[in-house]
This record gives C-alpha cells, sequence and structure tokens, in this order.
C-alpha cells in the first residue's frame, strides 16, 4: 500500500507540474510539448488528479478492511 501511496502523490505532482506549464504557456504564448491550446494542458493534468484521487480511496479503503 505503500507504494500505492507514493504512486499517487507522484501523479499528484505530475498534475500540478503540467498545470504550471499550461501557466507558463499561457504567459510566454508560445506552445510547449506541441498543445496547442491552454484547454489541452487541462485535460492532461486532468487525468493525473483522477489517477490520483482513485488511488488515495484504493489505499483508504484497503486499510478500513484490515483493522
Amino acid at each position: 500500500m505503500k507504494t500505492l501511496n507514493w504512486v499517487a502523490w507522484i501523479s499528484f505532482g505530475a498534475g500540478c507540474l503540467v498545470i504550471l506549464l499550461a501557466g507558463i504557456s499561457l504567459l510566454l504564448g508560445k506552445s510547449l510539448f506541441g498543445f496547442t491550446h491552454i484547454v489541452n494542458y487541462f485535460n492532461a493534468a486532468n487525468s493525473f488528479f483522477l489517477i490520483t484521487i482513485a488511488l488515495f480511496i484504493f489505499v483508504y479503503r484497503c486499510k478500513c478492511t484490515k483493522d
């Protein structure tokens, strides 16, 4: 379970990094990594955040059943 917890935090960090890149791209006015619209950054970050939520729920549920 500790590994899944780490993967969830890494996924959260990746989502935050993508949001940060979206802000930088917006300020610079250039497209980074080939994304032409700013919405594509948020779609990518959304995927990372959904993985994070799913893993945290899974880790929490498994801890509750072991007690």
